[in-house]
């Protein structure tokens, strides 16, 4: 959904089914903090973070908040090696809302930052729940990324989608079991449904978040597969932050997976994404938790050492090495 020239991002906070985000993350409006705000300043990861606080009759305190964005971007910048940008704003409004939802919208360029996130959290949020949040997570992983093109938007999703909880298993955030029971529970939804195109041209909710997100974990696979796990999609998403190719700038899909592709000595990235853009690509999950050695039972996920891609599964979640 398209507002005032800006897309709406992060509408809902259900950790198993990422809400609707859409479009290209690049503002030119100047955007303004409520008065009253507390400020704080992270320096992580070669990065800055401004922190705007606006609570007014809150139950947390503004150090809650602070350590509830600095996980999420120690998180971040674990995946990348680095924090993604140099400067970075995150705006935290709690509003009056007797709910526990935390939204967050995430653009390109703006007052002076190269990537501002903008959150606003249900009056009846606790530090229990900015403990547990996958959000601001989620939306810190955008700033690694180019800005892409409208039809590309699943690229952006499907990606913030899968590597969040990655980032923060690789961390020590969140155990691995619950990586891979949101992936078992999740990516039916990104599954072509009857009269379904490619992901350039299905812009539903489960083709958008998941049919990306399944997009990067079938290509994280096949990368590790042709390079004897040696390298993997994080790889090529450090390569291409690394080249500057951040939520401040504007680049073509292509151009961006051709970076990656290169980071990886693959064509993995650029194959796929000429296959699935135009046209509806299912893939068999069940026998792709068979592969790599995800089993649910009924008490959660258990994993199978002897499973084909086992190595593969574990190195996924596995910290990268310094």
């Amino acid at each position: 959904m398209k507002l005032g020239g800006l897309f709406l991002t992060d509408l809902l906070s259900v950790p198993a089914m990422p809400p609707l985000k859409a479009g290209p993350r690049r503002a030119s409006a100047t955007t303004t903090m409520p008065v009253h705000a507390s400020q704080r300043v992270l320096q992580i990861g070669g990065g800055q973070i401004q922190i705007d606080i606006h609570q007014d009759k809150s139950i947390l305190q503004t150090e809650d908040v602070v350590t509830w964005v600095q996980r999420a971007a120690t998180a971040v910048t674990v995946y990348y090696g680095t924090f993604p940008v140099k400067r970075a704003r995150v705006t935290v409004v709690q509003n009056e809302h007797d709910g526990q939802d935390i939204h967050g919208t995430t653009w390109g360029d703006v007052d002076g930052v190269q990537g501002l996130s903008r959150m606003q959290l249900d009056g009846g949020v606790t530090k229990r729940e900015l403990d547990g949040d996958w959000t601001m997570t989620h939306e810190l992983v955008h700033m690694a990324l180019a800005s892409l093109p409208d039809e590309s938007h699943w690229l952006e999703e499907g990606l913030a989608t899968y590597v969040e909880p990655i980032a923060r298993a690789q961390v020590g955030q969140m155990p691995a079991e619950e990586v891979w029971l949101g992936m078992v529970q999740g990516m039916p939804n990104g599954e072509p449904q009857p009269r379904d195109q490619g992901l350039a041209q299905t812009h539903t909710w489960g083709r958008t978040y998941w049919g990306g997100a399944m997009f990067c974990l079938i290509a994280d696979v096949k990368i590790r597969e042709a390079t004897q796990n040696r390298k993997g999609l994080q790889d090529a998403l450090r390569a291409i932050a690394a080249f500057g190719a951040t939520i401040d700038t504007e680049w073509s899909p292509k151009r961006v997976l051709s970076l990656g592709d290169k980071a990886t000595g693959t064509t993995v990235l650029s194959d796929m994404y000429n296959a699935w853009k135009d046209h509806p690509v299912s893939i068999d999950l069940n026998q792709l938790w068979l592969e790599l050695g995800v089993r649910v039972g009924p008490h959660g996920i258990a994993f199978d050492s002897q499973a084909p891609f086992a190595s593969i599964r574990e190195a996924i979640t596995q910290p990268p090495a310094r």
